[in-house]
This record gives structure tokens, sequence and C-alpha cells, in this order.
């Protein structure tokens, strides 16, 4: 009972203080002068992604086991599968419930424009730039599966292309100028200076660091918990591991998208999950490559392989300028596909 009790007050701790976090963000965005989307796309996504690298660095070089330091291995691709199909599965549904409740009663009975699924995410102009975003994190996380089936002497040295594969997104976000719609945006007051119409720069980066302290600590004992749970429900460690644990240690993207889908901010919300998959998709991937033996099992492969699924078709659904709130919920059923296959695979 304690374990279900911690779980909750986790997930209740760990929305909360996202919501700390992006209020505190945007401003940390503002003072360091940074592109709108570039505050959803590093700003935020580094922040919440920063403590899961940490989490597989000390797994990679501190685990006193080859089983140990591959935790490393198996958290570098949860991550992304998790992103790429719950994460935009997840907001896809918030936008869908969102859109249902304005329309409420002054709906008038006829479809929603767009069709079925609704208006499309944004102009051509915003579906271009996501699936640019697709686009950057597609082949380097093929090259990184690929590299889980071979093994050869200077593999780890790839590690070091990761990183910078990284470097260069984050030159390119930082580098690419304001969307020029809502520059001028009125923010919402920093929650711990709620009079100040411009809060001090020492309150921003305080509020941000402490957000980011909470999310931490909240997300790991809730990982915690789910690993005492799955056993009680009957799932077997590698199960709860693969399937269970990755969606833990995602939380803090997904309660980012659901705030700003609340917030009427979809393209920041995006931002933020499209980010965070680049940071996924290459720092603990170099860190995996360099201290571990960057092998792949069946389970691993079926993880990368439900991935690159799910991103080929949020790709091909944005280049066709068809991204609707009901597509983008359909994401989510690439997680129930990698489940489903878990199931053959481990039993």
């Amino acid at each position: 009972m304690v374990h279900y009790v911690l779980l909750i007050v986790c997930a209740v701790a760990i929305y909360l203080s996202c919501e700390w976090f992006v209020n505190a963000v945007e401003w940390l965005g503002k003072r360091l002068n940074v592109a709108k989307m570039a505050v959803g796309t590093i700003l935020a996504a580094f922040g919440t992604a920063l403590p899961e690298s940490v989490v597989t660095l000390i797994a990679v070089t501190t685990g006193a086991t080859a089983e140990a330091r591959n935790i490393g291995v198996g958290a570098a691709l949860g991550g992304p599968l998790v992103l790429s199909t719950v994460a935009y599965g997840v907001t896809g549904v918030a936008l869908l419930l969102k859109r249902r409740k304005q329309r409420g009663p002054a709906r008038s009975g006829g479809p929603p424009p767009g069709g079925p699924g609704g208006p499309q995410l944004g102009d051509e102009k915003d579906m271009r730039r996501l699936a640019k975003d697709q686009t950057w994190f597609l082949p380097i996380f093929m090259v990184k599966v690929a590299l889980g089936l071979v093994a050869f002497a200077f593999k780890p040295v790839l590690g070091l292309l990761f990183f910078a594969a990284y470097a260069v997104y984050f030159w390119r976000e930082t580098r690419g100028g304001q969307n020029g719609e809502d520059d001028d945006e009125e923010l919402a007051p920093l929650k711990s200076q709620r009079g100040a119409a411009s809060p001090a720069t020492w309150a921003v980066v305080a509020q941000t660091l402490a957000a980011l302290a909470v999310i931490f600590f909240a997300s790991q004992l809730f990982v915690k918990q789910l690993d005492a749970i799955g056993p009680m429900l009957g799932l077997s460690s590698a199960v709860t591991a693969l399937l269970l644990s990755p969606v833990a240690t995602e939380l803090p993207e997904i309660m980012n998208a659901i705030i700003w889908v609340r917030q009427g901010k979809t393209q920041l919300a995006l931002a933020n999950i499209s980010g965070a998959m680049m940071i996924q998709a290459t720092v603990p991937s170099g860190l995996g490559l360099l201290f571990t033996a960057w092998r792949f099992d069946s389970a691993l492969l079926w993880a990368g392989l439900v991935t690159m699924a799910s991103i080929v078709y949020l790709l091909l659904t944005m280049r066709a300028h068809r991204l609707t709130p009901a597509r983008l919920a359909v994401a989510a059923g690439f997680y129930v596909v990698f489940g489903l296959g878990l199931i053959p695979l481990l039993g």
C-alpha cells in the first residue's frame, strides 16, 4: 500500500514541479534571448533530460558488472522509445480533450475543421520545422541501433561523434532566430516573484534549479516504486525495466507537454519532446558507446525498430501536412505494439 501512495505522491510532485519549471524556463529563455522554440528544444529538454543522462553516466561508469553497466544501454533505448510514442501520443490526447472542452456547448453539430482528427497542428512552416527535427533524429538513431548489432575495435571512439551531433543540433537551434509571431508574448508572472512584472534573474535561475531538483528526486523515487509494484502485479523484472521504467523516467517531458498544451502553447510542447529525443539519441548513446560493449539483445533491438517505425509514421504525416491531434495520439499505439512484442521475446 505504501508503494502505491508514494507513486501517487511522486506523480503529483513531478507535475507541480514541472509547472514551476516551465514557468521559469520561459523566463530563462527570455533572459538568454534564445529563439522561442529553442526554449522547448534546448532549455526545457536539456533540463528534464539531464537527470536521466546523469543516471546513465553513473550506470555505465560505476557499474560493478557488465550487466549493471548495460542498464545504461537500456535507458539509452527506452528514452527515445517512450518519447516518440507515449509522449507524442499523450500530447495528442491532451489536445483532443482540450479542443473537445473548448467546443463544449458551442458545438454546431458539424465535424471540426481539418477532418475527424481536428485541425492540423500548425501551418506549413510549423510542419517543416517539426519534420526537420524528426529528420535529424531518425538517421542518428538508425546509426545508434546499427552499432548495437556489430562489434569492432574502435567502436567506443564513435561515441564522440554522438556528442558532436548534439553540439551541431544545439548550435542550429540557438542560432535559429525568433519565430516572429509570438516573440513579444507576455509571460505569466514568475511563481516565486508573482508581484514582479520583470522578475530578477537570480529568482528565475533559482526557481529553474529548484524545480529540476524536485523533478530529479521525485522521478527516481517514482521509478523505485514501479520496480517494487511490478512484481506485486505479477510482472517480471525484465518487463518492468523495459516497459514501465522508461515511462517513469520520461514523465517530466510528458508533464511539460501537458502543461504547455493546457496553456495553448502546442508548438512549445512538441518542441520539448523533439528536443528531448535528440538529447536521448546522442548523449546517453555516446556514454554507452564509450563505457560499455554496446551490444543489443532481441528486446533492445525490438525497442529500436518500434521507435523507428513511430518516427517514420510521424515524419510522413508531418511532411504531408496532415498532423492532427488524433493522428498524433496514434503514436501511443506503437508503444502498445512494443509491449505486445515483448511477450514472446521475454517469455
